[in-house]
């Protein structure tokens, strides 16, 4: 609920999202669903220490998804938000 609180707040300051697929009160999909009414097109990076398999098996994420999992190294979390926000086909 925060999240979507601090989007609102700061929406031309943020390009893309980075969320945890499991969080307390709403899973990250959930806050990226909320979020993608108020813009459509923002990007979304989710992350896990569960492994994609498992996230998408439980519901949380669809495939296609960028995904990331925990523990994320600096250079390799880098990689992956550039990807992000570089991504033709989810744009």
């Amino acid at each position: 609920m925060e999240a979507v609180r601090v989007f609102q707040e700061n929406e031309n300051a943020v390009d893309m999202l980075l969320l945890d697929c499991i969080m307390p009160k709403k899973n990250g999909k959930d806050v990226y669903e909320e979020i993608r009414k108020i813009r459509p097109g923002i990007r979304v990076l989710f992350a896990s220490g569960y492994t994609a398999d498992i996230i998408h098996k439980k519901g949380i994420m669809d495939k296609g998804f960028a995904f990331i999992g925990k523990p994320i190294l600096p250079p390799v979390l880098l990689k992956k938000v550039w990807e992000t926000l570089n991504d033709k086909v989810n744009a």
